[in-house]
């Protein structure tokens, strides 16, 4: 998988920040969506990598009880995480023990949705 998110960093449109993230999110039947982070001369017009590969299989028919885990990699050796919008979207549209493999180095991290997000707030707060 590292391989493939490697690649990934290349398609990575980051002349902003200059900071390339890849993202794979893989589906309990075997398909895989990919992401990477696109930025504009307007930063909210952007979209993260990890964001991008969730609304692509959302906007291909796949649901929540679809994935089965998201992986991450950024063109850096240090840990990297969802930012918080990012933490958002895999609240409300994973399941809360989703894993997130994160990549660095020769190294590799595991966490779930939940780990990332003990105080979240979703569309379950809003019913009355």
């Amino acid at each position: 998988m590292k391989e493939k998110l490697d690649l990934l960093l290349n398609r990575s449109q980051s002349s902003y920040f200059n900071y390339p993230v890849a993202a794979i999110l893989e589906c309990k039947d075997g398909t895989y969506f990919y992401g990477v982070n696109v930025e504009t001369a307007s930063p909210a017009a952007g979209i993260c990598a990890e964001r991008n590969a969730i609304y692509s299989a959302i906007s291909n028919g796949y649901l929540k009880k679809d994935f089965k885990r998201i992986h991450l990699k950024a063109r850096s050796d240090k840990e990297i995480y969802p930012c918080f919008i990012c933490r958002q979207a895999l609240v409300e549209l994973c399941d809360l023990d989703m894993e997130i493999v994160i990549y660095y180095e020769d190294k590799q991290k595991k966490v779930t949705v939940r780990d990332l997000t003990p105080y979240s707030f979703s569309n379950t707060d809003l019913e009355k």
